[in-house]
């Protein structure tokens, strides 16, 4: 921008033009803002057949593809036609920004580049099945996401493919059979500028066949059955990815064997290119669609060997119509895994897939450990300090379908009640207020059964005097064993957080007065109940943002402080100045910048990377950093999570990423360990409440190093005026 500035202000020597000059300025910046964005999408495409999602790695595979020009350049056509058509009927660039409706365009175009010479007919031929894999993705991708929860993967490109492949016996003036070399040989020939010998020659580089054989088979993947352009993949997916390195190693060795035992002879099957469908697999299920983990790599294992009876028959049967099987073996197999997978459940399906398995593991064990609870988040129905008298799984009375509820009870030195208990008012929880955990409208009530006497129970009506709540998100709650004619609220009446509901009694089954919640599938009596969790409560003086209480566990509800919620307000463009140091010596000025993603997060952005941040009912905290910056990951773990409840002394915890304490080669390091075994390199961190606006804290770092003490303290009226953590800081800079 100065540089720009500087030469229109050589040209441009009247004021009058000063004007003129800012508009031409900001017109460049927006165009070069634009084409960048343009060609990460372009870059993105190519990146997402390896299921990767980065720009740089996409522009290294395409310069790969260029080897062979008429390979590359019908990818490259088909991914622009893709593309404008997609921007001419007015799809979103949320959408088109990550490459996603795009890659099997990009697929078609490179399997037609490899079936026909270059030409004004082929280009046309190209343009058209790019447009119309496009429009396929689309339709398949919404077919199978809200039908089966299932990624399209690469389906749409087999089915164009192979359609272009049998009307390629319509095209035989097109059609070039001795184009590319087809034969057996595969060793590796590198031109002059590659490796040369004294006389100016190329020399051959001979590779065992087993080696070969994963080379050639990892460059078919783009068209590219050679032994360099796999080789060049492999490196580029090594230095992106050393999780989707391994575990192409292993889809690749172990299918090439298992393939090799069955038919009697390793050298043929290490040589057959369709072995690019067992290193897919391995990548799809170990590391990318399931989260990293041994449990994921032995599935992956499984799904390997059984690709190689399905690719065999495959290839025999598609043989029938001269077409190759393309990766169509990879899709049957990993899209059966994933439909079982999700049907029964299976914990380590990753519930979002980052740009990198390395990304979606790390963001996977922070969360496990961050975000305990379940999304169906309750507040707790009372006021003041109650004990859980019976939870999950209950040994009374919480069994079966209705294993998912809670019952809380008034204890002082460990009685619910003052004397013998013979009476309903001596227990400390007959009367008291009942609020409501949620928002919602009241669907049901019942308030005219009696309250039970101490120790007796009603057997025909277990539920007593009940609420239910229609919450509108899919679920309800229940609210039962009210005392008689208490209840406040009628049927139809909406209700929000804190809306007092009646008074805890002892009728239906209930021996003592008590309160009981539960969530269920419908608002019948007697429903299946839904797992949930309660938010924003002290324990022990701890805060504890989203977690089950344990049975004879005290708490009690938190309620948001007005002023800690303005603190945190951060709307979009503002900016935030900071001196950064190192000790006693200022090393940089940082600048950090809110802006929101395509999906409606919102982060800070420093210009080196992004620190995505979130708040919900209780508490401001960070969830995801991408890029290396380091005063990024200062903030990140010197504020992991912020109560925006405040109580003096008040203490908290949390379990943020490897990636808020360690950057580079030490965060790769790690997250390929804990690949293997998730509790290696785990980072803890523990909160206090000074004083309403001074927090300090401590940083357990495990394996990576030393614990740190961390400070942050909040700024009169918005965000952080000061944080540190060891020896480095941050000091706001006020403008």
């Amino acid at each position: 921008k100065k540089r720009l500035e500087h030469y229109f202000k050589r040209v441009f020597n009247s004021d009058s033009e000063i004007f003129f000059r800012r508009r031409l300025v900001a017109g460049a910046l927006l165009m070069k803002k634009q084409l960048g964005y343009h060609f990460k999408i372009f870059f993105n495409s190519y990146s997402e057949i390896f299921f990767l999602q980065s720009p740089v790695a996409g522009a290294l595979l395409l310069l790969v593809t260029l080897t062979n020009p008429n390979v590359g350049i019908a990818g490259i056509v088909s991914v622009l036609a893709a593309y404008l058509f997609a921007r001419f009927i007015g799809m979103s660039d949320a959408f088109l920004s990550s490459g996603f409706f795009t890659y099997n365009a990009l697929l078609v175009g490179l399997s037609i580049g490899y079936l026909f010479a270059l030409g004004p007919l082929s280009l046309f031929f190209v343009v058209t099945a790019g447009i119309f894999t496009f429009v396929l993705s689309v339709m398949t991708n919404s077919i199978f996401s809200y039908y089966f929860k299932l990624p399209i993967l690469s389906l749409p490109f087999v089915i164009v493919s192979s359609i272009a492949y049998l009307a390629s016996y319509s095209y035989s003036n097109l059609y070039v059979t001795a184009l590319y070399a087809h034969g057996e040989t595969i060793s590796l020939s590198l031109p002059f500028w590659f490796f040369w010998n004294n006389h100016g020659e190329t020399i051959s580089l001979s590779l065992p066949f087993w080696l070969k054989g994963f080379f050639v088979s990892l460059g078919s993947i783009l068209f590219l059955p050679n032994t360099l352009a796999g080789m060049l993949f492999a490196l580029v997916i090594l230095l992106t990815s050393r999780i989707l390195f391994l575990l192409a190693l292993l889809g690749f060795y172990l299918g090439a064997s298992i393939s090799g035992l069955m038919e009697g002879t390793m050298t043929s099957a290490f040589l057959q290119i369709n072995n690019f469908n067992f290193i897919l697999i391995a990548m799809a299920l170990g590391g990318v669609y399931l989260v990293p983990s041994p449990k994921s790599y032995l599935i992956a294992a499984i799904a390997v060997a059984v690709a190689t009876i399905l690719l065999d028959a495959i290839d025999i049967f598609w043989a029938t119509y001269g077409i190759p099987a393309f990766t169509l073996p990879f899709n049957f197999v990993t899209m059966t895994f994933l439909y079982v997978l999700g049907l029964v459940g299976f914990p380590l399906v990753a519930a979002k897939v980052r740009r990198t398995p390395e990304e979606t593991l790390d963001e996977y064990i922070s969360n496990v450990r961050r975000f305990r609870g379940n999304f169906r988040k309750l507040s707790l129905p009372f006021s003041g300090k109650w004990t859980v008298w019976q939870g999950f799984d209950g040994a009374w009375t919480h069994q079966g379908s209705w294993q998912y509820a809670y019952d809380f009870v008034i204890e002082k030195n460990g009685n619910t009640c003052k004397n013998d208990g013979t009476f309903l008012e001596e227990y400390y929880a007959f009367k008291k207020p009942v609020f409501s955990p949620c928002k919602g409208r009241i669907v049901r009530v019942v308030s005219n059964h009696p309250d039970n006497l101490p120790g007796i129970v009603d057997k025909t009506n277990n539920w007593g005097n009940l609420v239910i709540i229609d919450t509108t998100l899919g679920y309800f709650v229940e609210l039962s064993h009210f005392a008689q004619n208490t209840i406040r609220v009628q049927e139809g009446q909406w209700v929000e957080v804190g809306t007092q509901l009646g008074l805890c009694g002892n009728s239906g089954y209930s021996p003592q007065p008590h309160i009981h919640v539960q969530t269920q599938v419908s608002a019948h009596l007697g429903a299946v109940t839904l797992p949930f969790s309660f938010q924003g409560y002290l324990e022990t003086g701890r805060f504890v943002a989203n977690d089950l209480p344990k049975e004879k566990c005290t708490i009690e509800p938190l309620y948001p402080l007005r002023a800690l919620e303005f603190r945190t307000a951060f709307v979009l463009e503002q900016r935030f100045t900071f001196q950064a140091w190192q000790g006693e010596r200022p090393v940089q000025t940082v600048t950090l910048r809110v802006r929101m993603a395509t999906g409606g997060e919102t982060y800070f952005d420093s210009g080196k990377g992004k620190l995505f941040f979130a708040k919900d009912d209780h508490s401001f905290y960070f969830y995801r950093l991408y890029g290396d910056d380091p005063w990024l990951s200062l903030l990140f773990a010197a504020l992991p999570r912020m109560p925006l409840v405040y109580r003096r002394g008040m203490t908290w915890e949390d379990v943020p990423p490897v990636s808020a304490v360690a950057l580079g080669w030490r965060k790769h390091l790690f997250n390929l360990a804990r690949a293997f075994y998730h509790r290696i390199g785990q980072v803890h961190y523990t909160g206090r409440w000074d004083t309403e606006g001074v927090i300090s804290g401590t940083l357990q770092r495990g394996l990576l190093g030393e614990p740190l003490s961390v400070e942050v303290i909040l700024h009169r009226s918005l965000g952080f005026s000061h944080i540190c953590v060891g020896e480095q800081r941050l000091e706001r800079k006020e403008e």
